[in-house]
């Protein structure tokens, strides 16, 4: 019953995604191994819904540490624990609740232990910044906790680099680049100290190679350069020889001649899912604090009241009007949907 859930939930949101993001593609996905502790690293830049993007798309199903204020929330905390998410603990959580972190760093270390998938963010937190942050030292804990039970095996660290081309925006899209295993083992000559200064250097520099990373001096000013010259923040092999080239070889993404059409189409999907989206507008939206939480809830409306409110509509029209013309109208207001979204 509980691989059921698992499987339904996941195939919902692969489906919620797919009308909700203009585009994911990954790239190097064949890098991730499936037979090997394997440990995957990502930059972390739009909250939750990255988590449930890699969620549906690995090529074997993995295990995520997500801060745990998101599962203060009962029933968000049964779907997330649904999907093979856990709680992870930090200090603004309160001191009283790091001692928790035990328990999961344990389970950390027995998933491992089968070969299976752990994806976590070791920036720690979420940042709207184009440009990889220091990293924690968390998931070099788990590391040293699953090296204490099995010194003699070799883990699997895979860098992944997440772009968005708007991370706030409604439409959006996504390019994954995902690095090459590094593989690292105990090391007897060196003092743990040393081993952990030389993963965290290892992984930091591989993620800057795969997301666009702008120094954090004069970021603004560079920030603005690079949307001045119109660059595609969905390639940052392309972005990062930009800056630095000191901006001098640099491809200009060309405009979409479809956007005029799309502003039309979106338009109508507003008037026509007037109810979900002032629910957004009205309700949602203007209580969010941080920034990159937007992305995050407004999929959450899109993939919760959205298809309610067009169930109700269709039972309305069909006991009102005909059942032929409730689905013509529910089928105009999907392919309305997936236009707004894919042009």
């Amino acid at each position: 019953m509980r691989r059921i859930k698992f499987i339904f939930l996941r195939t919902y949101m692969r489906i919620g995604l797919f009308f909700y993001m203009k585009s994911i593609r990954f790239h190097g996905i064949q890098h991730i191994p499936t037979d090997k502790p394997t440990l995957i690293l990502c930059n972390h830049q739009n909250a939750l819904i990255e988590a449930l993007i890699l969620a549906v798309n690995l090529p074997k199903y993995g295990y995520f540490l997500t801060r745990a204020s998101v599962f203060k929330i009962a029933w968000i905390s049964r779907f997330l624990k649904g999907i093979k998410m856990l709680p992870v603990y930090r200090i603004r959580d309160g001191w009283h609740n790091l001692e928790n972190n035990k328990s999961i760093f344990h389970e950390c270390v027995d998933i491992l232990s089968k070969n299976e998938i752990l994806v976590l963010f070791p920036e720690g937190s979420h940042n709207l910044v184009r440009r990889v942050r220091p990293l924690s030292k968390g998931f070099t804990r788990i590391v040293f906790e699953f090296f204490e039970t099995h010194p003699n095996r070799e883990i699997q660290l895979v860098p992944v680099g997440l772009n968005f081309r708007d991370a706030t925006a409604y439409v959006d899209e996504l390019h994954v680049y995902v690095g090459h295993p590094i593989p690292y083992k105990l090391k007897a000559d060196q003092t743990r100290h040393q081993q952990v200064t030389q993963m965290k250097s290892e992984v930091h520099m591989a993620l800057t190679r795969l997301t666009t990373h702008i120094p954090e001096t004069n970021y603004s000013e560079d920030l603005l350069k690079l949307k001045s010259k119109h660059v595609n923040f969905l390639d940052p092999i392309s972005v990062n020889r930009c800056i630095e080239s000191d901006f001098k070889d640099c491809e200009s993404m060309p405009k979409s001649r479809l956007e005029p059409f799309r502003a039309i189409l979106k338009t109508i999907l507003k008037i026509v899912m007037f109810l979900p989206y002032a629910v957004w507008k009205l309700l949602v939206k203007p209580r969010i604090k941080e920034p990159e939480f937007i992305a995050t809830f407004r999929f959450a409306v899109a993939v919760i009241l959205a298809p309610i409110y067009l169930i109700i509509l269709t039972l309305f029209l069909g006991l009102i009007l005909s059942w032929s013309l409730a689905l013509i109208i529910l089928t105009s207001i999907l392919i309305i949907a997936l236009l707004t979204v894919k042009l």
